[in-house]
């Protein structure tokens, strides 16, 4: 299965405000949890709910947003810890690339690791992209990572806004060197071999 990540169409979800942590993406009380299998269920826990369970208004908890896979954010989404159980929430979620103005660059990273872009556009670009999921949930968009560009497509019409990423980051969605874990597996008969020719006391290296 390929693992590269040039094209991602789908639905948004719109998440609006500036310095949004991890905090606020994943509470603290919910690192607890071995596995993050049920990370997902987390996502934006104290934002979307009351402590008896009731329902907040959000996004998240808006049925026309219901299957989104893109995340429209704004500025430094992201900041404040490094707990990779936040882009692990988010992909669990089902959501595989976010646009923002701006990422918090730890996060920005673990997301990587996961195969999850993190795509920048200036800021008059996010507030037209926010407006338009949210007068359109049924809008596409189209997150095209060689070109560098985002189309959207809403009510008939088609817009084109232009997107950041650091090139070593858009090269590792390209071929799919984003999966480190999974380059090691794959070359592990070379690493074998190197370390049999350099690492003579590795007579048995598995």
């Amino acid at each position: 299965m390929s693992l590269e990540r040039k094209v991602i169409s789908g639905r948004a979800v719109p998440i609006r405000g500036n310095e949004v942590d991890t905090d606020r993406i994943i509470p603290a009380r919910f690192l607890k949890e071995i596995t993050f299998e049920r990370m997902g269920d987390f996502l934006f826990q104290d934002a979307r709910f009351n402590e008896d369970g009731s329902e907040k208004k959000h996004p998240l908890n808006d049925a026309h947003y219901k299957g989104a896979n893109i995340m429209v954010v704004e500025n430094n989404f992201g900041c404040g810890s490094s707990r990779e159980h936040a882009p692990q929430s988010i992909l669990r979620y089902g959501i595989v690339a976010l646009i923002g103005e701006s990422f918090a660059e730890i996060f920005a990273g673990n997301c990587k690791a996961l195969g999850v872009p993190t795509l920048s556009a200036n800021k008059s670009d996010i507030q037209m992209l926010l407006a338009t999921v949210e007068a359109d949930p049924s809008a596409t968009l189209t997150l095209d990572v060689d070109s560098r560009t985002v189309r959207i497509q809403s009510n008939g019409k088609e817009d084109v806004i232009q997107v950041t990423l650091p090139d070593a980051r858009r090269q590792s969605f390209l071929d799919g060197s984003w999966d480190e874990l999974g380059t090691l597996k794959g070359n592990l008969d070379k690493i074998k071999e190197t370390a049999a020719s350099n690492l003579p006391y590795f007579t048995n290296f598995t």
